[in-house]
């Protein structure tokens, strides 16, 4: 197994790494929508909130060498399934023609707040 890390892997002091790949397969741990260079959830709602949680999401991918066209599946935490439309519409944008497999699990509370969490499975095959 590989760890990976990245410049904010340490951040918050959790016993996980951002990513772990084994056999092929890199599991992304779930990526809150918190800037980490900030510690701050972005203003302006749950569309803006996933596009954080999908930007940390490529740092991960980034940092393994991989790119979101790499990702197999993703699983997206939201306390109210009510912000279906506005986190579909972001995740849309931000894999464009690539439609990994996907679920939204309808949650408790997040971690501090947050309206979105996102967990991915990629193909680390695919390193260019």
């Amino acid at each position: 197994m590989k760890a990976i890390v990245t410049e904010f892997s340490t951040r918050d002091g959790g016993h996980y790494v951002p990513g772990m790949e084994h056999n092929g397969v890199l599991y992304v741990s779930g990526q809150l929508s918190i800037n980490p260079a900030t510690g701050e959830i972005p203003v302006g709602g749950v569309a803006n909130e996933t596009r954080q949680a999908l930007a940390n999401l490529e740092l991960v991918l980034n940092t393994a060498g991989l790119t979101r066209d790499d990702v197999i599946q993703c699983r997206l935490y939201t306390p109210d399934v009510a912000n279906w439309p506005e986190i579909n519409t972001a995740y849309s944008e931000f894999f464009g023609t690539h439609k990994p497999a996907r679920v939204v699990v309808p949650s408790n509370n997040l971690y501090g707040g947050c309206l979105v969490e996102i967990e991915a499975v990629a193909d680390a095959t695919a390193r260019t």
